[in-house]
């Protein structure tokens, strides 16, 4: 029998090519207040696909593994605007520091459509990982309280979002070790510490969105377990919300962001179908 091939590790995906993007721009003063906008070739208004890299939260990791896979959704003909935002580690990072950066990049397309000739009627949000979670959160914060930094004073409309390995459950996925054990960092407590700011930061807490979503899991994932896609598929729907999950086969947590794995087909059709009605 041929000797089955393991699945990517994190530093297999962190030598994944980074290619350079058309534009790297600052949303906050900060350094770490930035985000590398990708704009197809030809004629706008393009739409647009908001990337937000995961790793924990932790500031170990930034956006540099993700390049590829936003340049190969640029290269379908969407702009991408990958973020990079402080994390648990960071000065300013965690809580409210991570999801405040992660909300005002978003809202950081409202200044530069003009300029750069994106299509904000048609929006969607992916993310991978720690950076799934935070694309579901961008999908539900607009319910926040008005007043709620967090939620900003006019959220960008999003069309759908996809999140890849995405941990929509903090409280169910924190833990002792493992990234579950950024989760407090996160939030600056244990889930059940801080309640209140688990309803404000948990997708599963926020739900219904209003928007399709789609929870894109690897068959052989040891790091987010598929548990975390059904629970969250079935709150959602039970609150009347249009949710899928799909599995990649032969695919372990970092192969869904990997171009050249054979699953990125799957992945790349179900991102152009959240910024839906762009390629109807």
């Amino acid at each position: 029998m041929p000797e089955e091939k393991p699945v990517m590790s994190a530093s297999d995906v962190v030598a994944l090519p980074q290619p350079e993007p058309d534009h790297r721009l600052s949303y906050g003063d900060d350094p770490l207040q930035f985000g590398e906008l990708r704009v197809p070739e030809g004629e706008g208004p393009f739409p647009v696909v908001i990337v937000i890299h995961g790793g924990c939260w932790l500031a170990e990791y930034g956006l540099g593994y993700i390049s590829a896979f936003a340049d190969a959704l640029t290269a379908a003909g969407v702009a991408t605007w990958s973020i990079e935002y402080r994390r648990v580690g960071d000065v300013g990072g965690g809580w409210p520091g991570t999801f405040q950066d992660v909300a005002d990049a978003a809202d950081f397309l409202l200044d530069i459509a003009p300029e750069y000739e994106l299509d904000l009627d048609r929006v969607a949000a992916v993310g991978h990982s720690a950076g799934g979670h935070l694309a579901l959160w961008l999908a539900g914060r607009k319910w926040l309280e008005g007043d709620d930094p967090l939620r900003g004073e006019a959220p960008l409309a999003l069309n759908g979002v996809v999140a890849l390995a995405g941990i929509p459950d903090l409280a169910a996925y924190a833990a002792p070790e493992g990234c579950g054990a950024a989760v407090s960092g996160l939030l600056d407590g244990e889930p059940d510490e801080v309640p209140d700011r688990l309803l404000r930061a948990s997708p599963i807490a926020m739900v219904p969105f209003g928007i399709a979503q789609t929870l894109v899991i690897g068959e052989f994932d040891t790091i987010v377990p598929e548990s975390q896609a059904e629970s969250f598929a079935d709150a959602a729907r039970q609150m009347g919300d249009s949710v899928s999950v799909t599995t990649i086969p032969g695919a372990g947590h970092f192969e869904l962001v990997d171009p050249s794995h054979g699953g990125f087909k799957v992945i790349r059709e179900t991102v152009l179908k959240a910024v839906k009605p762009a390629f109807e």
